[in-house]
């Protein structure tokens, strides 16, 4: 592994340890040439699939796009990274369960809002304005109403 300051290649590991709930490896690293100490993380490789949009269109899974629009959902709202790294682990553990080489990408959509109505409402709110396209105010307030009698009529 290359020292990120240095670019030396050669190191020592530190210090090892599980990590997102034992599917990954974090390992404290220490350049032998400079001393500078690094976090690397191991992951067991997932294999590749395919997203079909709505148009027919078939493109490859970008799990950046699904952090991306759960970090907009989240903007201003008291999720951290690390909360948001955990709802994509979520939703990609799904989609591996389900043993399909092609994912309809409604399917994701709401695979991320699931996440999202369990850790924030309104930045749930916010994605499904935006995955469901809300045009109306009523859209809006149908997808509230269904919010609070899931939570027992709460708030009203």
């Amino acid at each position: 592994m290359k020292c990120p300051s240095c670019g030396a290649d050669d190191d020592k590991v530190v210090d090892s340890r599980s990590a997102r709930d034992g599917r990954a490896i974090r390992r404290r690293r220490e350049c032998v040439a400079c001393g500078e100490r690094f976090t690397t993380y191991e992951y067991v490789e997932i294999k590749p699939f395919l997203v079909v949009k709505r148009d027919g269109r078939r493109v490859e899974y970008d799990r950046a796009k699904v952090i991306g629009g759960i970090a907009r959902a989240c903007e201003k709202r008291a999720v951290s990274l690390e909360e948001m790294e955990a709802m994509a682990d979520a939703v990609e553990r799904d989609l591996a369960g389900g043993l399909l080489r092609e994912v309809p990408s409604a399917a994701i959509g709401e695979l991320v809002m699931a996440q999202l109505r369990g850790k924030d409402e309104v930045a749930y709110v916010r994605f499904a304005s935006v995955y469901r396209s809300f045009k109306h105010v009523d859209e809006f307030m149908s997808e509230l109403r269904g919010l609070l009698d899931r939570k027992g009529g709460a708030g009203g």
